[in-house]
């Protein structure tokens, strides 16, 4: 399935859920919440060409504002030489992250989760020529809408070391 149409299936999604949803009073991050993210990404990879992204995240929140947790993602990437030579490339990059839940210091919408962090570990990398690992070391800003109590869309911008430039997908609330 090209990325184009996994996008548009999420944005439907996300309309959908939100159109059919009545009002619900659903507080902003808290403390004790328990986030799963689960999405698609691409973009370009530090020097490498186009790629595609699976993965997932989680996240605890340990205080009013704060939450830390880690990610997992499968990234595959073409990139070509000089010359025209093209190879195909795969990571697996796991990472610790933690993030700061601004929002509610200025926003109404209680739906909607603002955060960002720092993300922090390490990569498992190769093709059919390298295999090895590699530092992830980046940071992560993104965005949280909850269209019913327990689950939402979210996106997210990274930039850094081995992180996925963005991710969309859906992210539910334990």
């Amino acid at each position: 399935m090209k990325m184009k149409n996994i996008l548009s299936t999420l944005l439907v999604i996300a309309v959908l859920g939100i159109t059919s949803q009545t009002a619900f009073a659903q507080e902003q991050f808290q403390k004790g919440d328990k986030i799963l993210n689960v999405g698609i990404g691409g973009g370009g990879y530090g020097f490498y060409g186009g790629g595609f992204a699976v993965g997932g995240s989680f996240e605890y929140g340990v205080h009013e504002f704060i939450s830390v947790g880690g990610q997992v993602d499968l990234n595959f990437y073409n990139y070509s030489y000089a010359f025209g030579f093209k190879d195909n490339y795969i990571s697996v990059p796991i990472a610790a992250r933690g993030s700061y839940h601004y929002g509610k210091h200025f926003l109404t919408i209680n739906a909607l989760d603002l955060y960002a962090g720092p993300v922090l570990g390490f990569s498992i990398d190769g093709n059919e020529y390298y295999s090895g690992t590699s530092i992830v070391i980046g940071a992560q800003a993104g965005a949280r809408y909850y269209f019913k109590p327990a689950m939402g869309v979210f996106a997210e911008f990274s930039g850094g070391s081995n992180v996925i430039p963005a991710k969309v997908g859906l992210t539910f609330k334990f």
